[in-house]
Formats: structure tokens, sequence, C-alpha cells
């Protein structure tokens, strides 16, 4: 058995290569798709073959995808229409391909997940792989002015879409308690001892930094899973010893209009990996130790133009 590694070598090609011929046209045009080495990694990870990987925020279906061809079966929930339905041509055309396994997508809000998802699945889920919204400044493409005939660049494909309802768009304390009740929900639906896996990262608002990673960690303790684990996956190549960045053109803007303004922003060179696991009474009946959660509240991060992230801890008891 090999050993497991807190860094995940995620990037040795970049995120078009490694989306090639495996997804539909129109799948690049969702603005926060997840890396696919990173939920390969996660799946082949935490899971055996024949077992049942779910996303509740899948948007175009990468997890779903790299499940199939690993072998594994899939399920994924997708709030916003038109990625649901992308989700179901590149689940579609992967089974078509990889034949034995099967992969299904509901359109829905993922905090009604028990809901969604036949009861025949609930507590049966070997593997959960998503991630919440992150801020505004990540997301986006951009198209040169010999695109679009135009001076300077156009930002395009930045918002998952117009609804005021969808997560990416409320703000950080609402996605917060959403987030925490999906989880709530996905702790239902994984079986004992089964995983979670969330990524994520810090972004800064107008210069400051919400520190998503630590209040995603207290959200987890809130819907009662255990944190296990905390990885980092990797967004640049390795050559030599030395990470090769991938950023795409419209980060380095981004990271270059925000230093003239005395902004300290820097090019992302990985995700945050959040791993929980649901408690199992049966291994605890026989003995096996395991890590406690955090009670007595939840975290919730404020903004502090200092660069750090303070916390006021709230009771759980006004959490939705």
């Amino acid at each position: 058995m090999s050993v497991r590694k807190s860094v995940w070598n995620t990037a040795p090609t970049s995120a078009p290569a490694q989306r090639a011929d495996r997804y539909v046209s129109g799948s690049n045009a969702h603005p926060a798709k997840m890396l696919p080495a990173i939920a390969a990694h996660a799946i082949r990870t935490y899971t055996k073959p024949g077992e049942l990987v779910l996303d509740p925020m899948c948007g175009i279906g990468t997890t779903l995808v790299e499940a199939l061809h690993l072998g594994r079966n899939a399920l994924g929930v997708e709030y916003e229409s038109r990625w649901a339905r992308l989700a179901r041509v590149n689940v579609a055309r992967t089974a078509r391909h990889v034949g034995q396994t099967s992969g299904h997508v509901v359109r829905g809000d993922a905090r009604q997940l028990t809901q969604l998802i036949e009861t025949d699945h609930h507590g049966t889920v070997a593997l959960v792989v998503t991630s919440p919204p992150y801020g505004p400044s990540v997301h986006g493409q951009v198209r040169s002015s010999r695109e679009t005939g135009q001076h300077g660049v156009v930002k395009k494909d930045y918002r998952y879409s117009h609804d005021p309802h969808n997560l990416a768009h409320v703000s950080t304390d609402q996605l917060l308690d959403a987030f925490t009740q999906i989880l709530t929900q996905c702790r239902t639906m994984l079986r004992p001892g089964g995983t979670a896996v969330v990524t994520t990262r810090p972004w800064r608002a107008r210069g400051e930094l919400i520190d998503l990673p630590s209040a995603v960690l207290a959200a987890g303790g809130a819907a009662g899973l255990i944190p296990s684990e905390r990885c980092v996956a990797l967004l640049a190549g390795i050559r030599d010893s030395r990470l090769i960045a991938r950023p795409s053109f419209f980060q380095m803007k981004n990271v270059r209009d925000a230093r003239r303004q005395g902004i300290p922003l820097h090019l992302v060179q990985h995700e945050d990996v959040l791993v929980f696991t649901r408690p199992d009474p049966s291994a605890a009946q026989l003995g096996v130790p395991r890590p406690t959660a955090c009670t007595g509240g939840s975290q919730r991060p404020t903004r502090q133009t200092t660069g750090r992230c303070h916390y006021r801890r709230t009771d759980k008891r006004s959490r939705g």
C-alpha cells in the first residue's frame, strides 16, 4: 500500500491538456472548473473500483467524468440548469466509452441533497468531492484585443449565472451557512467511515484576506464530520525541483492590477484540500480511537486590512 502524500502533484500538464478530448464543447465556459487531476487523485486515494462518488455541486461534471474513467459510479447535483445539462452530456459521453459503471446528474439545490437523491443511495457514498464557490477575483478568462478588435482586454466566462440565489453571488457569511447545510446533507449520504474532500483557497476582497479554508474546516465540524487531513493540490507543474506556474492570462492581469494598487496579491499555485470523515460507530465500538471534532460553536472569518484573518465565535444554534 502506497504512502499518502500531503502534497498532490496534480498539474504535470495544463488544465486544457487535462480536459482535452474528455469534455464536450462548451464545458470550458464554466468559470470555476475543478482541475481533473485533483478529482482523479482524490478518487484513486479514497475509493476502490465500483464504489460510489458524489459531487453535490458538480458544475460541468468533472468529478463524475473522472470517477467513471477510474471505474467508479458517480452521482452529481448542480443548481444551474446550463451546467447540469453540460454535466449530463459529459457523463453520458464518458459512460459510452468506459462502460461497466454508471453516472447520474440531478438538477437542484445541494442544500436539499437528501431529497434530490433516491433513498437507496443514502449512507452508501464512499467519497464526496466538491468545492464551494470562491471569490470573483479568481474566476474568469479574458479575450485579448486581437480577438475582439477592441482596445485592451475583455473579460468573459466569469459568472456562474445571473441568478442572485446562486451561492457564488451571496455574502461570505451566507455562503458558509449554506455550505454547512450542504456538508450536513453529505454526511447523510456518506457511508460510515466515508470520506469528504473539499478543495478551497483563500481570496482577497478589497485587499482583505478571506480565510475560506479555515472557515470550511469549521463548517465541516459543525456538520458532524471529522477533519482527518489537510493537503495541498498543486496548480503549478514541477520541473527540476522548482514550481512552474500555470496561470491564466486573467490571473496574471489581476495580480498585476492589484500590485499597482499596493495589494500584496500573488499567483495562486495550489488548492487547499480539506479531508473529512463521517464517524463510524462500529469502529468506536471496537475501541478504535478517532479524532474529536470541534464543538462549542462555529467560526466565521472577518476581514482585516492587515491581511490576517481573525474569527468571531457564534452559537451553532444560530446557523441554518
